[in-house]
């Protein structure tokens, strides 16, 4: 497995398994699976609700902790203040059996932003955290925490994928030190990403599949990607993209497919602002 280094010297898995919107009752055999197919990057959250199935499934494993990268996220209702910040790590902690976490990613760029990352700081400078970043910030959020703090984001989860490529944003990440990674790396299928004939295309000369050469798109950019499935021989595809890589004129056509927004959701949308910041977590 390729690795990136993030700017405190710690090591993170390239490609990662994500258990986003797998229910908690199929979320340790997934898991599982996951962790057979070769995978050591489990990438959950609070706001998933299956942090312990996670757990459970990392226990069963048998697989020693130091070769496992685990990342959970803190919500915004969880931690309105730094005590309530650690109290939000701590219950992450309980429900996924570890007693330290690789990665602490704040989920959104809501609510009391600036207590969390002090907390999120204390922990990391405790060693209970090894590196801690932050989801979904754009440029201008995550530059701000980045002047305004003693330290910088290790990590920033953004929406990454052909469709939107996020390359500006990821310069400015990389001249700060922060790695991009990805979320929604298949757009879950969005546009017709699986048919689409310039993927296809690039597929057929490889011998690769839509989804194997997206996840090569990412990791030669050097995108720390999570990809999601249920299936074992999808989770053992979506690993082997390690033996082929994109020529530079393959790389240009899919920066063709850039449509210059999300295909979710703006996080800067007043009204989704206000739903996020509204939803409760279990």
């Amino acid at each position: 497995m390729q690795n990136v280094t993030l700017n405190n010297g710690v090591e993170m898995p390239i490609l990662g398994f994500g258990v986003y919107q797998i229910p908690p009752e199929q979320t340790e055999r997934a898991v599982t699976d996951a962790l057979a197919a070769g995978y050591r990057l489990l990438d959950t959250a609070a706001a998933y609700e299956n942090e312990e199935a996670v757990g459970r499934a990392i226990k069963s494993s048998g697989i020693p902790r130091e070769e496992l990268f685990v990342t959970t996220k803190l919500w915004v209702q969880d931690a309105p203040g730094e005590e309530n910040t650690e109290r939000a790590f701590a219950a992450s902690l309980r429900r996924l059996g570890l007693d330290y976490l690789d990665l602490y990613l704040m989920h959104q760029p809501y609510g009391d932003v600036y207590g969390q990352w002090r907390a999120m700081q204390h922990l990391y400078r405790e060693g209970r955290a090894k590196a801690i970043g932050v989801s979904n910030f754009y440029p201008d959020r995550l530059l701000d925490l980045v002047l305004n703090n003693d330290i910088t984001p290790a990590v920033n989860q953004v929406e990454t994928h052909p469709f939107f490529p996020r390359t500006a944003d990821q310069e400015l990440m990389r001249e700060h030190g922060v790695q991009i990674q990805s979320w929604g790396g298949f757009a879950e299928g969005r546009n017709n990403l699986f048919t689409n004939p310039v993927l296809r295309e690039i597929g057929e000369k490889h011998g690769k599949s839509v989804a194997q050469v997206v996840l090569r798109w990412l990791v030669q950019r050097g995108v720390v990607a999570i990809p999601k499935s249920v299936r074992p021989e999808r989770m053992a595809a979506n690993i082997d993209v390690f033996d082929f890589e994109l020529t530079d004129d393959q790389m240009a056509s899919i920066a063709t497919l850039n449509t210059g927004g999300s295909l979710f959701f703006d996080h800067r949308d007043p009204e989704m602002v206000g739903w996020l910041s509204k939803r409760r977590v279990a």
